[in-house]
């Protein structure tokens, strides 16, 4: 079954040009001008995927992307800002959009990122088991379950966005190494670095709110400062 993307903008040009490349790349493509219109499709056509831009009308992408996370709905969530506008980028991050793209944009970069972002969270939950799984993988009070997409502390099971998770995972492969904003970039987004490492700032928050007991005093994930992040097995 094809997935299905929800295209949301309120340039009609903009909506025509991404919904004819995504459909040419193989997806169901849903579209939506306004905010309160995105919302109704997210509850009836249960997209894997929304392209959704942050200047709408009735509510804007921001509202959206907040009202979409409050539901706990952890469908992928690809922005679109203007070129320089930092502080919707980063408050669009800090509410649980996976990914950014700034105008304008080539169409086919835009596959490509959907393809990218798909690809990496197209592992689908299996039923809970409660026995602990050989490839389980446990760090103090956190246990990983790769094969089932699901993280776990003190037994209860968290809300991580694909993002988080396969970021997440990418720490723990390295773990005890310092890695740079530079490396996990490239290696979990896919770009070359520009300056812009902010979205790896915001994204190890959302992990030490969630997996810290204390996420001011980390214990699991630490910063090395001017160099980066290195995730340790807390001392007991």
């Amino acid at each position: 079954m094809s997935q299905r993307v929800l295209v949301v903008d309120d340039e009609q040009s903009i909506v025509t040009l991404l919904k004819y490349n995504l459909e040419q790349a193989g997806y169901v493509v849903d579209v939506a001008y306004d905010g309160v219109a995105a919302l109704n499709k997210v509850n009836t056509v249960h997209p894997d995927l929304i392209v959704l831009d942050v200047m709408l009308p009735e509510k804007d992408g921001i509202e959206v992307c907040k009202s979409i996370r409050s539901d706990r709905n952890l469908v992928p969530i690809l922005m679109l800002t203007a070129k320089d506008d930092e502080f919707d980028r980063v408050l669009g991050l800090e509410l649980g959009a996976d990914d950014y793209m700034t105008k304008p944009f080539s169409p086919r970069e835009v596959v490509a990122r959907v393809k990218a972002i798909l690809r990496r969270s197209s592992m689908v939950s299996e039923p809970e088991q409660e026995e602990t799984d050989d490839n389980d993988i446990i760090i103090g009070s956190i246990r990983i379950r790769p094969e089932y997409f699901e993280v776990y502390r003190d037994g209860e099971l968290l809300e991580l966005t694909p993002k988080e998770f396969e970021l997440l995972l990418y720490l723990i492969e390295r773990q005890g190494r310092v890695i740079t904003r530079e490396h996990m970039l490239n290696s979990v987004w896919n770009y070359e670095f520009a300056g812009d490492s902010r979205i790896v700032d915001v994204h190890i928050s959302h992990l030490r709110d969630k997996l810290e007991e204390n996420p001011k005093q980390p214990k699991l994930i630490k910063t090395v400062r001017g160099l980066g992040y290195k995730l340790e097995r807390p001392k007991a």
